[in-house]
Formats: structure tokens, C-alpha cells, sequence
């Protein structure tokens, strides 16, 4: 069972207040096993990005007068969405041949960048890039390439690590 921690900003903003230091005073204060139900007035885009930054995943919906209701999710307590990717934990991979850090670049291109790199590999070749979120999006497009990957976050908790093996490449 999921433990929420109910954040309600929405005073706040109604009365010209920034919710900010609340909202990740509580997102520091989360313990293991446990998301943040967040309510606004409206939907936080903002705190998305830097919530998702940081490994959070979100699920936001809009209420009954406008208002918003968001679940930040942290990466530890996600399913996996990603396909099987035939890579197993026991499996050797050769050294990355290339390395790429994108983590200053914003979406899409951190998944243009290593999608057009990956293609430019022979079949088996890695590739290892580093990113400022997790890169779901990217991962249905690796598996449709056939392309396989590894990833994770790094002990900071900031920077996610994504390997990269090169499939082979379909013809036309």
C-alpha cells in the first residue's frame, strides 16, 4: 500500500503566497515508501520539470473549479513501463565506445541526441549517456529500433545513467 503525504498549496495561493518551500519541504521530508498528493489552484508545470528532474514521475488531473490534484511518485516506487529490453543483470557488456551528457539539455533533444548517436553504432557497440530525468520516453523507441539499455539513477539521486547496446539495424 502507498503512503501519500498531503500537501494543500492552495491557501497559500489564493492569498498571494509562494508554495514553493512548502511544497519541497515536504518533498524532502518523504520517507521511503511514501508519494506526494499535491493541490493547486493550477497545474504546476513548473514543478513538474523540477520535480522530475529529481526522479519523480507525476500524475496530474484537474478538479471540480479549476483546481488541480498532482501524485509525485518517486522513481523507487514506479513500475517499470518499459518493455522487456533482453538484457539480463548477468549478461556482459562490452565498455561504451561513446559517451554523451545531456544533462543541461532540455527534452526532446537529450533523446534526438542518443537516438542519432545509436544509429551511427555497429550492432553490440554501448553507448552511455548521462540525463537529468529518466528517460521513459525514450525507451519505446530504443525497443522498436531494437536497440537494448540499462539504466539508472546514479547515487546522487540527480543524474540518471542510461547504457545504450546498438541492435542491428532493420533494412529498408
Amino acid at each position: 500500500m502507498t503512503d501519500f503525504v498531503e500537501v494543500d498549496v492552495r491557501p497559500t495561493l489564493r492569498a498571494g503566497g509562494e508554495p514553493f518551500g512548502e511544497i519541497m519541504a515536504a518533498v524532502n521530508a518523504l520517507t521511503p515508501g511514501q508519494c506526494l498528493r499535491l493541490y493547486a489552484t493550477f497545474k504546476p508545470t513548473p514543478l513538474l520539470h523540477v520535480l522530475g528532474s529529481k526522479g519523480f514521475a507525476h500524475d496530474a488531473k484537474e478538479l471540480d473549479g479549476g483546481d488541480w490534484e498532482v501524485v509525485f511518485t518517486p522513481a523507487d516506487l514506479r513500475e517499470t513501463t518499459t518493455a522487456p529490453t533482453g538484457a539480463t543483470d548477468d549478461e556482459q557488456w562490452p565498455s561504451p565506445v561513446r559517451s554523451l551528457d545531456n544533462r543541461d539539455l532540455d527534452p526532446p533533444e537529450p533523446m534526438v541526441r542518443i537516438l542519432a548517436a545509436v544509429e551511427t553504432m555497429q550492432p553490440g557497440e554501448v553507448l552511455s549517456a548521462l540525463l537529468c530525468r529518466e528517460p521513459v520516453f525514450l525507451f519505446p523507441m530504443l525497443a522498436k529500433r531494437g536497440h537494448v539499455w540499462r539504466g539508472a539513477f546514479e547515487p546522487d539521486g540527480i543524474t540518471y545513467k542510461v547504457l545504450v547496446r546498438a541492435g542491428r539495424q532493420e533494412g529498408p
